[in-house]
C-alpha cells in the first residue's frame, strides 16, 4: 500500500494535467517552490531514468501554465 508520499509524486508525475493540478493545488507557496526546484533536478542532472525526466519535463510544462493563469487572474483583480 502507498503512503501519501508515493501518491502525492506518483500524481504529480502521471504526465496526466487533472493529476498534476491536484496534487500541486494542496501545497503551501513554500513547499510548491520545493518540488518546482526538485523537478527542474530531475530534468537537469544525470541519474533519472529517461522516462523520469520525462514525467518531470511534463510536470513543470503544465505547472508553468498553472503559474500564469494565476499571474493573469491577479492581474485582472
Amino acid at each position: 500500500m502507498m503512503n501519501s508520499d508515493e501518491i502525492f509524486w506518483e500524481n504529480l508525475l502521471s504526465r496526466q494535467p487533472r493529476l498534476i493540478r491536484a496534487a500541486y493545488k494542496i501545497l503551501d507557496a513554500e513547499t510548491q517552490a520545493a518540488v518546482i526546484a526538485h523537478l527542474r533536478v530531475m530534468t537537469t542532472e544525470e541519474g533519472w531514468h529517461p522516462e523520469q525526466v520525462k514525467s518531470a519535463q511534463t510536470a513543470l510544462d503544465f505547472i508553468a501554465i498553472l503559474q500564469d493563469k494565476a499571474s493573469k487572474k491577479k492581474g485582472e483583480a
